[in-house]
């Protein structure tokens, strides 16, 4: 497995990380032993970085990572994230009194005296317009509860934004073959200014594995089928914000682009860290095979200049109409 430096803060970090939203919910039914099972996997495939966030399961994905830390004897990075607990999207509630209640939760649910990185989790855009609320992370980091501080954002302009702040080591944000707009606009930026940049939504809800069809269902309690329109949260994601059709037609011309013995998950994962500014990329696993495949991708190295050229081709025609100039 390939490492990558995570920005200023110190980490060493695998490549391909593991993204903790579905074994704590709204991807369907989970079961915790076989959580359990799919993230040994991981740190048995050289996966080092873990994301989780406080409300993934309301904490029952964080206590699964508190489990496995008890259950290994090698060293990983955690990272959550903070601000979705509050009761409306709204600057006023990120307070320092609430910055810090969410915190002490995480520590306890993570049973971590210090938390490696946490992020804000995709806060309201006039966030990153308030000093004091990055003020109030500079506290944290200055009082031991947390070592490093960061954002998960939605929009390549509050990424931009974020990195103003001097505190701001990492960002995670949505980037893959269908959304493909942080490459051109934010990763120069973000390497410019050693910010590590933490890759979510690779697969794009799955469909990019190639596996999804137009006949697939989703449970009720999956995103991917309560949130298709943005109901619940941002819909870019859902699908990285790609009408369904448009994604499966996507998919199927992609297939000619996986190496002989590959996957298109696979390709997909090394279209990620395709780009040297990215530092980790976060596929969601729920089975100890899917984890162990997802990783896999991390030891095969970046992928060939032609087969980028022609992501790029398929993007714009098919894909960028539809997402470029929304996030």
């Amino acid at each position: 497995m390939e490492t990558r430096r995570l920005g200023r803060t110190g980490f060493d970090v695998s490549v391909v990380g593991f993204g903790a939203w579905a074994i704590g919910g709204s991807w369907g039914s989970v079961d915790d032993e076989t959580s359990l099972a799919a993230l040994h996997a991981a740190v048995e495939s050289g996966v080092r970085f873990f994301d989780t966030a406080d409300v993934y399961g309301d904490g029952r994905s964080e206590r699964l990572i508190a489990r496995l830390r008890r259950e290994i004897d090698v060293p990983i990075v955690v990272a959550t994230k903070a601000g979705r607990r509050a009761p409306a999207q709204h600057v006023e509630h990120y307070t320092p009194e609430n910055l810090a209640a969410w915190v002490a939760r995480s520590r306890e649910n993570l049973e971590m005296e210090t938390l490696d990185l946490v992020q804000l989790h995709c806060p309201p855009t006039d966030l990153f317009y308030h000093p004091e609320v990055f003020a109030a992370l500079d506290d944290l980091v200055g009082s031991g509860a947390i070592a490093h501080y960061g954002v998960s954002v939605e929009r390549v302009e509050e990424a931009l934004k974020a990195i103003d702040y001097p505190g701001v080591e990492t960002v995670q944000i949505i980037y893959n073959i269908f959304r493909q707009r942080p490459a051109e606009r934010f990763f120069p930026a973000a390497h410019a200014a050693d910010v590590g940049v933490i890759v979510r939504v690779p697969l794009a809800s799955g469909l990019l594995t190639g596996k999804i069809t137009a006949e697939t269902t989703f449970a009720a309690d999956d995103h991917r089928a309560f949130n298709r329109h943005g109901e619940s949260f941002d819909v870019g994601e859902t699908f990285a914000g790609v009408d369904f059709e448009t994604g499966l037609a996507v998919v199927d011309e992609l297939r000619s682009l996986v190496p002989a013995g590959e996957t298109l998950a696979g390709l997909a994962l090394r279209y990620c860290f395709s780009d040297p500014a990215v530092s980790t990329v976060i596929p969601g696993a729920r089975t100890a095979q899917q984890a162990r495949d997802n990783a896999a991708a991390g030891s095969r190295g970046p992928l060939d200049a032609a087969t980028i050229d022609r992501l790029a081709t398929i993007y714009r025609d098919k894909v960028a109409p539809q997402v470029h100039y929304r996030w």
